[in-house]
């Protein structure tokens, strides 16, 4: 004995497949929701990147500076304590400016100053250039204020812009 099915109308099975399909202005409405959210999250996202930037330049810094501390003297350069061609997060060496001895009670020439035009280190400056690869020597200068610091001999880390 064979078996049948029934067989289904052609109707429904039409019916059926056209809505299984997107019509093209849902489709366009999820492309503008996904650009959406996309253009929400990318901001956020550099913004996570340049403070883990940061957050790098601070930690090399702070090693590079305990390093520096330690000496009876300070060196000429950061080769001499094994930071030969350290590299800040941005692709830059650090710069590391050693102070001529003073003279009389004058600041060492070429000291960074905070915004009072105080000397922010009194023996050495180290500092990476930050994001924007130039730099002046008061704080509150516009090429300095992306600048990763060490200032108060090393009691400050951090941005130029918030000390």
């Amino acid at each position: 004995m064979e078996s049948r099915l029934p067989a289904r109308p052609r109707a429904r099975t039409r019916e059926l497949s056209l809505r299984r399909a997107f019509t093209l202005i849902e489709l366009l409405s999820v492309l503008v929701i996904i650009g959406l959210l996309a253009g929400l999250a990318v901001p956020q996202l550099r913004g996570l990147t340049d403070r883990a930037r940061v957050a790098r330049a601070i930690g090399d810094l702070r090693v590079m500076t305990q390093a520096l501390l330690v000496l009876d003297s300070l060196p000429a350069s950061l080769a001499q304590v094994g930071f030969a061609g350290k590299l800040d997060p941005w692709g830059r060496p650090y710069v590391y400016y050693r102070f001529p001895p003073p003279v009389g009670n004058a600041p060492p020439a070429g000291t960074r100053k905070d915004r009072f035009l105080v000397p922010v280190n009194s023996r050495f400056d180290l500092y990476s250039l930050g994001a924007n690869g130039q730099s002046n020597l008061p704080f509150t200068a516009a090429p300095s204020r992306d600048d990763v610091v060490v200032a108060n001999d090393g009691g400050f880390y951090g941005l130029a812009s918030k000390y």
